[in-house]
């Protein structure tokens, strides 16, 4: 390595004074600092520079004048690369149990979101965050840029990721509302009023000891389907007390059936707020030599593939789970477009089999 002190003298512009260090070559204004500037991703910026879709006509003009004030110039192999290929958005998930990937629920939502995107240019990135590990890898893509967006489902109570997204500008769709803070964009189902029609449909058909199972309470879902049921107890003068809690899954609905029974041995219906729990009392109450439904009426929520399998089939509450998928990447894409969407809460309906029929099928 050579010597800075016998280094030769500075090559300096001809028209510079003795003494004078030459001034150095400004650097290049990149695509990252007109996006910043613009307000806006990366990706959006790319696509605006090269008149790719998906771009609204504001974001177009505050690129273009981000590119002027800059002197940005394109390069010509970054515009061919833009040219062919959009940006990316983000799903984000507070689970990293491998069960998910075969949750019927989660896989639905799934088809829903990448049939949404399939009509964009947008690729999709699964993320599942619920590890401090997983939460800094999808904060440093969105610090990055590199995603339009973020779609985020069944976030809990106090979920780490809400504090994530939060430090981000980019828009942030989120399935199901979240129990804390506010969302400004989401898609939500009527779990409330769905449940609230579930116990109706009990009520109806004679049934007066009515218990429900609940989902976790830190999810907003399990706290409007429990709010549902209260509803409908209240309007027919009837108490609310026979409540078990469970996680959703087929062995935690057996679980709490089972302390349901020990509980309150009195009960002549049940409506559990999804079916794998719906199902799991199906067998407890089998085991526990109660017949369904002429002893025990069973309604579940969801109406997935397990429904129509259990035995007797389940009377369940039907939700549209692809149509949540869909709904959310519909709602980040004009967002990211430019768009103002507003929220969407998507409708129930019941769905009346053997476990509940209605009042006019009672053996």
């Amino acid at each position: 390595m050579s010597d800075p002190t016998t280094a030769g003298p500075v090559d300096r512009p001809r028209d510079a004074a003795p003494g004078q260090e030459p001034a150095l070559a400004a650097k290049a204004p990149t695509l990252e600092e007109v996006a910043r500037r613009a307000g806006v991703s990366r990706s959006v910026a790319s696509r605006a520079m090269n008149n790719v879709r998906n771009v609204s006509e504001a974001k177009r003009e505050a690129v273009a004048r981000a590119a002027r004030e800059l002197g940005y110039v394109p390069n010509a192999t970054a515009r061919a690369l833009a040219t062919s290929k959009g940006g990316s958005v983000v799903l984000a998930v507070s689970n990293d149990d491998p069960a998910l990937f075969g949750d019927p629920f989660f896989s639905q939502v799934l088809v829903g979101v990448a049939e949404a995107l399939d009509r964009s240019e947008l690729d999709l990135t699964l993320i599942l965050a619920s590890s401090e590990r997983g939460q800094a890898r999808l904060g440093r893509l969105l610090r990055s840029r590199r995603s339009d967006g973020v779609m985020l489902l069944a976030l809990r109570g106090d979920d780490p990721l809400n504090r994530v997204v939060a430090a981000t500008d980019l828009p942030v769709v989120i399935g199901g509302r979240p129990l804390a803070g506010e969302a400004r964009w989401y898609v939500d189902v009527d779990n409330r009023n769905g449940a609230r029609v579930a116990v109706d449909h009990l009520l109806a058909s004679g049934r007066r000891r009515i218990a429900t199972i609940t989902g976790p309470l830190d999810l907003q879902a399990s706290v409007a389907r429990s709010e549902g049921f209260t509803d409908a107890m209240a309007v027919a003068g009837l108490p609310a007390d026979r409540v078990g809690h469970a996680d959703f899954s087929f062995e935690g609905g057996a679980r709490a059936m089972a302390r349901l029974l020990e509980a309150h041995p009195d009960i002549d219906g049940v409506f559990a707020a999804s079916d794998n729990m719906a199902a799991g009392a199906l067998r407890t109450l089998r085991e526990a030599g109660r017949r369904v439904p002429d002893d025990v009426a069973v309604v579940g929520f969801d109406d997935l593939e397990i429904a129509r399998h259990a035995d007797p089939a389940l009377t369940t509450i039907s939700q549209p789970i692809r149509g949540l998928g869909q709904e959310m990447a519909t709602m980040l894409v004009r967002l990211i477009a430019g768009e103002s969407p507003t929220p969407i809460i998507l409708p129930t309906r019941l769905v009346v089999r053997g476990s509940a029929p209605g009042a006019g099928d009672q053996a």
